[in-house]
């Protein structure tokens, strides 16, 4: 599929890897909506990405955890511009600590957004692709979805949701013409790094004070920039790949995982026990 002078929606478009992927369409001559619940955020990206290149960026205030929201993005993007070509369900949190010193309200947070969140977006714009019988769905996974990530338990479970509905949904609608992918990175340079926080939400006692840019880095490596991604996940749309994986490291660890569940696991158990021993962990 080409990607040139595409209609598109990236949700979480204020920065991180929405920003990345606005970024890199509106180079290729797309008319982009990105859509993030930082209405002012947002706008200062859209209107930044308006001089990178010879596509439009436009901005929506959008929470995805309202479907009726959801809904009326992209029944006001076809509105506008006739039809939508690419979704990109993007918009994410982080959430993490032990699973006993977890609230229920960390987990449904979690889910409300990296799960339903994809879930409005793909029941308010895939019934449109059918009738289009064109369209790419693709949906922002994580690295933690497909492999285990301790401490990470409501990010992982919302993660590994997002994998098993984009490959379910992908079977159903290969039929119709329409495609559907899943984005699986490992650690990438964005804002979530820095955000120990939600709102309104405790964070769990023995994570206080830990830095989790300091602590990913040391488990996943160095943080790969968004913009890298962002070219990755566009090559991977237009070979329509069902699940793109990047950096190179984190497509390692996927094949060993594949290949060696038990001895990766074991690995993992290892890796965590040092590093919650070490100093100022845990």
């Amino acid at each position: 599929m080409a990607l040139d002078n595409n209609i598109a929606i990236v949700t979480g478009g204020a920065s991180g890897i929405g920003a990345a992927l606005g970024r890199a369409l509106v180079q290729r001559s797309c008319v982009v909506v990105l859509a993030d619940i930082d209405a002012d955020g947002v706008q200062r990206t859209a209107e930044r990405l308006a001089t990178g290149g010879p596509g439009r960026a436009v901005a929506r205030h959008v929470d995805v955890r309202d479907p009726e929201a959801v809904a009326g993005l992209v029944r006001d993007t076809v509105a506008s511009h006739g039809r939508l070509d690419l979704l990109f369900n993007n918009a994410g949190i982080g959430v993490g600590g032990p699973v006993e010193e977890l609230l229920l309200a960390h987990w449904q947070r979690t889910l409300e957004v990296n799960l339903y969140g994809v879930i409005h977006g793909v029941m308010a714009a895939y019934p449109l692709m059918l009738r289009q019988g064109h369209g790419h769905i693709v949906n922002t996974a994580s690295m933690a979805g497909l492999v285990p990530a301790p401490l990470l338990a409501p990010y992982a479970a919302s993660k590994f949701g997002v994998v098993g509905l984009s490959l379910a949904l992908r079977a159903e609608a290969a039929r119709h013409g329409v495609r559907v992918s899943v984005v699986c990175p490992g650690v990438i340079d964005t804002p979530i790094l820095d955000k120990q926080e939600q709102p309104g939400l405790p964070v769990p006692r023995s994570i206080q004070g830990m830095d989790p840019r300091v602590w990913l880095t040391r488990i996943g490596g160095p943080p790969y920039p968004p913009e890298r991604l962002a070219e990755d996940v566009l090559r991977g749309v237009a070979a329509n790949r069902p699940i793109i994986v990047a950096p190179a490291s984190a497509r390692l660890v996927w094949r060993l995982w594949r290949w060696f569940p038990a001895l990766v696991l074991r690995e993992v158990i290892a890796r965590l026990d040092r590093e919650w021993r070490a100093p100022g962990a845990g």
